[in-house]
């Protein structure tokens, strides 16, 4: 760590002389990253801040839909909404996440980084809410940017104001969630604000960033035809920047989760939606100029 980065501690944390390394080294999870063990709360909070660590949920490496090509996908801890269909409530809360040191991650996407440029891959942070962790997600954006490797960023735009201008400068792609196109539909499905995603989605496409749309098709709360008509609109004052819009169908992959946690679940018998409906909300996208998926 740099001279700036020395953190008090009560207990050794090098990882490599820790029985939670030996077991975080095994296979997924947090494999092969250096964890700060026995930070005190006011050294977290700093380092936190200044982004020399951040709390992370795991991390995979896939050729999924997270961006193009091989991407490390890294799901950070903490989300300030709280979304009806979240796939993943074991992300909401920061503390849940274990502190990794911002120059671990580096060396991570280093050591893949011959992959991401040879398949156009690259980095993707989720979650979670990335931008809850603003100073360390840019500061490995920027080193990932220095190596040439492709950045995306996973968001539902609702902190907006986490994001300077400078920030937004090392960001190549965003998938951008856009959950609904309403304040009340918005409000019930997230809890949240609607209007956050839109000034992001407007300051990105005014970066001139490349935004893929995300919007999650629920029967009867995010399906009717007036919803989703206003999601479009949003979408067109993002101008030239967005490329397509995937349109995600429900499902319950995330069910069990919410009962391992024992978090009331508000859409316990939700049924996704047929291929009418899926049709019917692609071709509303599709008569206002989007390339839909």
């Amino acid at each position: 760590m740099p001279e700036t980065s020395q953190f008090r501690s009560t207990t050794r944390h090098m990882l490599r002389e820790s029985k939670e390394y030996a077991s975080q080294t095994l296979m997924g999870g947090l494999s092969g990253f250096e964890s700060p063990i026995g930070l005190d709360r006011r050294d977290r909070l700093h380092a936190l801040k200044t982004g020399d660590i951040g709390f992370v949920h795991s991390w995979d490496i896939n050729t999924s839909v997270d961006g193009p090509g091989t991407r490390m996908t890294v799901f950070m801890s903490g989300c300030p909404l709280r979304c009806q269909y979240c796939q993943n409530p074991d992300t909401w809360k920061m503390r849940d996440g274990k502190p990794v040191y911002l120059e671990a991650m580096i060396k991570k996407i280093d050591r893949y980084a011959d992959l991401f440029k040879a398949t156009g891959g690259g980095i993707t942070f989720s979650g979670g809410e990335s931008m809850m962790q603003p100073a360390f997600v840019s500061r490995v954006f920027h080193a990932a940017k220095e190596m040439g490797v492709h950045t995306c960023l996973d968001t539902s735009g609702f902190l907006n104001t986490n994001y300077t201008d400078e920030m937004l400068d090392d960001i190549d792609l965003c998938l951008l969630d856009v959950k609904s196109g309403d304040e009340e539909t918005y409000r019930k499905v997230t809890g949240g604000l609607l209007q956050p995603t839109i000034d992001f989605g407007q300051r990105l496409a005014k970066a001139g960033k490349k935004i893929w749309v995300r919007f999650v098709l629920v029967p009867g709360l995010t399906s009717s035809e007036e919803n989703v008509e206003n999601v479009a609109r949003i979408c067109e004052s993002f101008g030239e920047a967005v490329e397509h819009i995937d349109v995600l169908p429900f499902h319950q992959l995330g069910r069990p989760k919410w009962h391992e946690l024992r978090i009331d679940y508000p859409l316990e018998n939700q049924k996704g939606p047929n291929e009418a409906m899926r049709k019917r909300v692609a071709d509303q996208f599709k008569a206002h100029g989007f390339v839909v998926y």
